[in-house]
């Protein structure tokens, strides 16, 4: 396992540090730390502008190939960018879904026509995407999807509900997956469809969480419409394009996403020296196995990375992707209960009227879905034990 950086990548790191301690200034300079986890809609206007300035000097889909906008840029590189971008205390992006996920997959099972239309819209963030995987009753289990589509004449009809569909109430498009073949079941008849949501026959509706936040939505398709080539792959091919896709969820933002715990367990440390409960030996044990953890997990997905770089196996292979989930899943969940036991009595009430939580508060309740969205925590167990260690199967019933 090789974890030192060449010479070109601290050059490019240093480049990318510059870049943006340069850029996050003045329009931009209170943009800093908005919109993180259970704050999706804060300053949305601003990060979106924030994020169309970074398409304008090429900072958004910088490990695409440069034939199709990107950089470029090796899996190091992507990496480093990320870590700095977290380091630096930046804005949520608003374009994750279309620039991390569903370009991605364009590039590797689009139509050229299909990547020429979508990815400059979204490599420019004029264009935003959501995705319509869950459904209420096909959330984790994704091979049950019910939505079905039909092909009328030169366009798909499609009738149907998604859930949990992130940003829906701000995109313009969703990728859509649906049930093409009528008999079919499980992950067989399944289509992968582009979907305009500024239509009739689609109509989003906010779900509130426990943040006061309404991230996520319900997506309910009657009659909808998109034309017959916005088909990614062939028809009844969709489960492949699926997994495609979700090979791209988790993949070189995990070491980014690190620095990000990394802050927020810095402010509970500092929170903690604030009120006194540094000084209970309870919380300070809890609080150093939190720092110890942490950078078990930061060496643990450098070694997938220094693996994949090699040329030894990719990082999600050997289950590797389920027990990263686990394991950072659990780990914020469990910083949360930490930031609440430090905060003591005052972690109970809100600081003003009618629910102004604290970051603290806001971490906790919103960490309590880390080990159910992405895949919940049984069925990455699940997907352990049958797939990887092969185990008997669940009993059904």
């Amino acid at each position: 396992m090789d974890l030192t950086y060449s010479e070109g990548d601290q050059a490019f790191r240093a480049e990318v540090r510059a870049w943006l301690e340069e850029h996050l200034a003045g329009e931009f300079a209170g943009l800093r730390g908005l919109g993180g986890s259970g704050r999706e809609q804060e300053a949305y206007e601003e990060r979106l502008a924030w994020n169309r300035h970074l398409a304008e000097h090429g900072w958004t889909c910088v490990g695409w190939p440069t034939e199709y906008g990107g950089r470029g840029l090796g899996l190091m590189q992507q990496v480093i960018f990320h870590e700095e971008y977290a380091r630096a205390d930046a804005p949520s992006r608003v374009n994750h879904l279309g620039e991390e996920l569903l370009g991605p997959t364009l590039i590797a099972f689009g139509s050229d026509a299909q990547k020429e239309r979508f990815l400059p819209g979204i490599r420019a963030v004029e264009e935003l995407w959501c995705q319509g995987y869950s459904e209420p009753g096909a959330g984790s289990d994704l091979a049950n999807v019910q939505t079905k589509a039909r092909l009328d004449g030169e366009e798909w009809v499609i009738d149907g509900q998604k859930v949990w569909t992130s940003n829906a109430q701000d995109a313009a498009w969703i990728f859509v997956l649906a049930r093409t073949e009528p008999g079919s079941s499980r992950h067989h008849g399944l289509s992968f469809l582009l979907v305009p949501l500024d239509q009739e026959g689609v109509e989003v509706r906010p779900i509130e969480q426990l943040t006061g936040d309404s991230e996520f939505n319900e997506v309910f398709f009657t009659g909808a419409r998109t034309t017959a080539d916005l088909v990614v792959g062939q028809p009844g091919d969709g489960w492949r394009v699926a997994m495609g896709l979700l090979g791209f969820e988790r993949g070189v933002s995990t070491l980014g996403q690190q620095v990000g715990f990394a802050r927020e367990l810095e402010g509970v440390v500092e929170l903690a020296k604030q009120n006194g409960s540094f000084d209970d030996p309870v919380i300070r044990d809890r609080l150093a196995r939190a720092r110890v953890d942490l950078e078990v997990m930061r060496l643990n997905a450098l070694r997938g990375l220094s693996a994949s770089v090699a040329g030894e196996g990719s990082s999600s292979g050997g289950g590797a992707a389920s027990i990263a989930k686990l394991v950072w899943a659990n780990w914020h969940q469990d910083l949360g209960e930490l930031a609440m036991a430090v905060a003591g009595p005052d972690g109970l009430t809100v600081r003003g009227a009618p629910y102004d939580l604290d970051p603290w508060q806001r971490l906790f309740l919103f960490s309590r879905a880390d080990t159910i969205y992405g895949g919940s925590d049984e069925i990455q167990r699940n997907i352990l034990a049958e797939r990887v260690l092969g185990l008997p199967k669940e009993p059904k019933g």
